[in-house]
């Protein structure tokens, strides 16, 4: 049921080796036969690296967790399956999406055409308890996911690394300033998103750097 893009897999072979991952997949194994919905379904759990190849990756946004509420969660962070509520979250990024490149808001919350333009929307922890937010938290997924942003890193090709709030920012200590752009602001949760977000221009800037690198800019239309 598991689908990953054949890019990632001799780069990932260590970690699905890993023991970390065996315990992981373990803790899974068990939550499963205590008959605990898990969201998003199992062949969702890599969408993210199923639907960006490596070798096609632009730029990385970076999330925490998946929505843990029916229908929601599909594998791509900030994401959701059509004919579902747009988050509030998202509603904000689309709205900066708007003020930045005048892309109206989407009726609705599927970015997998992102992820189809080189937007590789990445969870930190990729699977979740029903009902449960957090709920799998330090059982492996965060190591799994740390090992992807830094051989996203270690690619020839500059990339753009979008880093939303605060534990997204931690992640920058795994990345090469040098060769790569980071953008930072704060989380675009309604919480959060009046102090920073709101005219960070992530979008514009991202383009600006694939542009001045001379690689194709990401079209962020996502209802086409």
């Amino acid at each position: 049921m598991i689908k990953l893009h054949e890019s990632w897999r001799a780069p990932l072979q260590k970690e699905f080796d890993s023991p970390y991952m065996a315990a992981l997949k373990e803790f899974l194994r068990q939550e499963r036969e205590a008959e605990k919905l898990i969201y998003p379904k199992a062949s969702d759990w890599f969408r993210a690296l199923n639907a960006t190849p490596l070798d096609k990756v632009k730029a990385v946004v970076l999330g925490q967790d998946p929505y843990h509420g029916d229908g929601q969660a599909h594998g791509l962070c900030f994401s959701v399956e059509r004919n579902t509520r747009i988050p509030p979250s998202l509603v904000n990024i689309y709205k900066e999406l708007d003020l930045d490149l005048h892309i109206s808001p989407a009726p609705h919350g599927n970015l997998l055409a992102w992820a189809e333009e080189g937007v590789l929307l990445l969870n930190s922890v990729l699977t979740v308890e029903a009902g449960r937010p957090a709920s799998h938290r330090g059982k492996g997924w965060e190591q799994f996911t740390d090992a992807i942003i830094k051989i996203v890193n270690e690619q020839s090709t500059p990339k753009v690394f979008i880093l939303w709030g605060s534990y997204a920012q931690k992640k920058a200590n795994f990345i090469d300033a040098a060769k790569h752009k980071i953008l930072k602001s704060v989380h675009p949760s309604p919480l959060s998103a009046h102090n920073g977000f709101f005219g960070s221009r992530p979008f514009s800037k991202t383009n600006e750097f694939l542009t001045a690198n001379k690689i194709s800019p990401i079209n962020w239309q996502v209802d086409r």
